[in-house]
């Protein structure tokens, strides 16, 4: 590209868009560089039965959860786009290639990191704290919810902050089961409280508030389930500041001779052709596998460690989310009235972690908290054992309908030296450039939480009168690394060069005018659901880069 500008931003999910519509505000002109292909929601099959459907929309090879997912182009594997795998390891690294990224499809959980999540360390003394506090973030948290719109209430529950008078949206009523698990729930000492989501229940600019009739995870047109797509990046169009150049599979930052960002190289998907870009100033928001691989794969000078790397840490410290699921059935809910509880398409209550203290006082085998996810409604019961055929069959299959509810654990998990990142070797996409090399393991912090997990499920479960399903053995039952689509951590920010490679505003330590704007800057992985603090950071660190580039220091 001959046009030079003042940002290049790569990548236009949760922290690109972010970061392009906070400079183009600002007055910046901002280049933005997707891998993928462009994406239209207002071509969305928002309403779009599955019967209508190849295989009536269930999941297939290249669509993972099913026909009308909003994910173009992406998945956990890739035509021509493989990653490689250390002996030992099983993770799955899913990669969305459209305008928006994983924004378009997202669960919309919006969960703020609290007080002891930002300084884990000083807590109980495993991993490392964030060189921010949540006191730091608050601020930037309330600016967030309130651009984004997310539902739900302030319980004023430990480590789970309340925000700013105002910023939340009315949260969606509880469904008949979900108030049946409530009154369990107060029985065992479990709180269920509404959940946090990025959906709409009031207007917002031009986006509409939800009318409870879809699945988010199709895309939303009328801009009420919150993606880039809808909001941030029309916005930032809407400026007349931000050009978006979509099917550009960035490979390497380019470094002048003082060891500035001179811009970044990249690979034309349609033509093959290789192209350049140059900006003042350069954000990394390719999500944490693609910062880590186009960092590693810069090599200033023919040094081998790659770019930003003086601490060793790029590629370290991969985290994603504990994963496991149990499924229950329950009597008391058999036989009830039909009628549409579709409701929210997602969480209107969850479970967050409410046993902080008794952790604290060692009564736990784990250090760190985790949340329930609860699913349920008039489904099919699919995990019940039915038998017979003909009228008992029927009359079983109907009187069975909405009385399975499923628990979803969603933890966290420390970082630990057996969970990192390479460039492998040898292997390369079909691009030609080399690609990332997994390893993964996971801890007895992780099976204790999931035996805890099944333990307190199975408490609440018995004393609604209902029955837990087998879920087999713990091992079998933890999610695979990168199985929830969580991953993190991948460059951590840090107060030490030494240790990190970022400071506090995902500025990179070895070079001056480089930031990274998404989860790889995590310095842990708290239970909450990352994307709304990945927001909320790649707001602070636009802030910052403005303020430079205002002042005339990039």
């Amino acid at each position: 590209m001959q046009e030079s500008y003042d940002a290049i931003v790569v990548g236009s999910g949760a922290g690109g868009g972010m970061a392009a519509w906070m400079l183009t505000r600002a007055g910046a002109r901002v280049l933005m560089l997707e891998a993928g292909r462009d994406y239209d929601p207002n071509e969305a099959p928002m309403l779009s039965p599955s019967r209508d459907a190849p295989l009536r929309g269930v999941g297939t090879p290249d669509k993972d959860f099913g026909y009308y997912l909003a994910a173009v182009d992406g998945g956990w594997d890739i035509p021509g786009e493989p990653y490689t795998k250390a002996e030992g390891t099983d993770f799955l690294w899913w990669r969305n290639r459209m305008l928006g990224g994983r924004t378009n499809h997202w669960g919309r959980n919006s969960f703020r990191m609290g007080p002891y999540d930002f300084k884990p360390f000083s807590r109980d003394g495993l991993g490392v704290d964030w060189p921010v506090s949540y006191e730091e973030m608050a601020p930037w948290y309330d600016r967030t919810e309130t651009v984004v719109g997310v539902y739900g209430d302030n319980p004023g529950l430990e480590n789970h902050p309340d925000s700013g008078p105002g910023v939340l949206h009315d949260p969606p009523k509880p469904r008949a089961w979900e108030l049946f698990l409530k009154s369990g729930g107060a029985r065992v000492g479990m709180p269920v409280i509404p959940a946090r989501r990025a959906v709409l229940t009031r207007q917002v600019d031009d986006r509409q508030p939800c009318y409870w009739a879809s699945d988010c995870g199709r895309g939303c047109a009328i801009g009420a389930a919150f993606q880039m797509t809808t909001s941030l990046i029309p916005y930032a169009r809407a400026t007349g500041k931000l050009t978006v150049q979509t099917d550009a599979m960035v490979f390497e930052v380019m470094v002048d001779r003082t060891g500035k960002a001179s811009g970044v190289r990249y690979i034309d998907r349609k033509t093959r052709a290789q192209r350049e870009a140059k900006a003042r100033v350069v954000i990394l928001s390719a999500s944490t596998g693609e910062t880590a691989r186009i960092l590693l794969n810069t090599k200033v000078s023919g040094r081998s460690e790659g770019l930003a790397n003086s601490s060793g840490q790029v590629g370290r410290n991969l985290m994603d989310t504990v994963g496991s699921n149990l499924s229950a059935s329950f009597p008391a809910l058999e036989g009830r009235p039909r009628y549409n509880e579709d409701g929210a398409m997602g969480l209107h209550v969850y479970v967050p972690f409410w046993q902080y203290q008794e952790q604290k006082a060692g009564k736990l085998n784990f250090a760190r908290g985790y949340h329930i996810e609860l699913y349920g409604g008039f489904g099919e019961p699919g995990m019940m054992s039915l038998d017979g055929y003909g009228p008992s069959l029927r009359r079983d299959a109907w009187r069975y309908y909405g009385t399975g509810i499923g628990f979803a654990l969603r933890g966290e998990m420390i970082p630990n030296a057996q969970s990192w990142c390479e460039i492998d070797p040898v292997a390369k996409d079909k691009f030609g450039i080399p690609v990332l090399k997994f390893h993964f393991g996971q801890t007895d912090q992780e099976r204790n939480m999931v035996q805890h997990f099944r333990q307190a499920v199975g408490d609440l479960v018995t004393a609604m009168g209902g029955r837990l399903h087998d879920a087999g053995p713990v091992d079998r039952s933890l999610a695979k690394g990168g199985e929830i689509i969580h991953e993190v951590g991948t460059a951590r920010m840090g107060s030490d060069r030494r240790t990190s490679v970022t400071d506090s505003y995902g500025r990179c330590w070895d070079v001056d005018n480089l930031y990274l704007a998404d989860g790889s800057v995590f310095a842990s992985k708290a239970h909450k659901n990352p994307t709304l603090t990945i927001m909320a950071l790649s707001m602070r660190t636009a802030d910052h880069v403005a303020t430079r580039l205002r002042q005339g220091e990039l």
